[in-house]
């Protein structure tokens, strides 16, 4: 895992020029490249791509580059790069979707509630767009509903989890028995046990509802589509010479 190859450093370029861009934009930029919830006004139709190259912090970025770097190098010299760039995309893309539906999903439950309490779509959207609500619903909807609906309406997306995810799941596929170490846990333990650990904690977390900051669901969609293509490709001894 020590050379980096040629798309790898490409992605890695990409996302350092976007992480100094937002620097100096702030805001702007994460309200035009972040990946809104479908029906918020910010959604924009490029976000689902250009999220894949937004982070929050220097550590958001350097964790997610280093993985890129360590995971994605054997894989596009395994793969090729067009290959390995279609997957990258794919994985990420999916990641956008599974991370949508599961707002969908947390919306427009919460907006149910919300309606079964006797509020009409008008009171139920200033909620959405600004949080404000008057707290006698409380008697009729718990706290964390009506917050949930709201984050899951109003947080934006951002970063190249879903796809390194998927990246992740592909090498523990094509390179199994490889060892890994955790830095707090210098334990050597195989790709293929060590990388369904992390999916599992993910999917621990996101269907418990943790407070962590992390969109969960978004690494278990990069990590189902990347797995779901990975899979494939290696059952099925996919012919790398019509990638070139």
């Amino acid at each position: 895992m020590g050379r980096i190859t040629d798309t790898v450093k490409f992605l890695l370029i990409i996302n350092v020029l976007f992480f100094i861009g937002t620097q100096f934009t702030g805001e702007i930029a994460y309200k035009l490249f972040s990946l809104f919830y479908f029906e918020n006004p910010n959604f924009q139709y490029w976000q689902p791509i250009t999220h894949m190259f937004m982070h929050g912090n220097f550590f958001h970025i350097l964790f997610n580059m280093y993985a890129l770097w360590a995971f994605g190098s054997p894989l596009e010299m395994r793969w090729g790069q067009k290959k390995f760039l279609f997957f990258y995309f794919s994985a990420g893309l999916g990641a956008a979707l599974i991370h949508t539906l599961f707002n969908y999903y947390q919306v427009h439950s919460g907006m149910e509630a919300l309606m079964n309490a006797g509020l009409g779509e008008s009171q139920i959207m200033e909620i959405l767009t600004s949080g404000r609500y008057d707290t006698r619903i409380l008697d009729s909807v718990s706290q964390d509903v009506v917050q949930r609906t709201y984050d899951a309406f109003n947080t934006p997306a951002v970063g190249a989890s879903g796809a390194v995810y998927g990246v992740l799941v592909a090498f523990g596929i094509m390179f199994p028995n490889i060892e890994l170490m955790l830095i707090f846990l210098p334990i050597p333990i195989k790709a293929k046990y060590f990388i369904p650990g992390l999916i599992l904690m993910d999917l621990i977390f996101g269907i418990t509802g943790t407070p962590t900051g992390i969109a969960h669901f978004a690494h278990l969609g990069g990590a189902l589509f990347g797995f779901i293509m990975a899979w494939y490709w290696k059952k099925n001894s996919f012919d790398n010479h019509r990638w070139n």
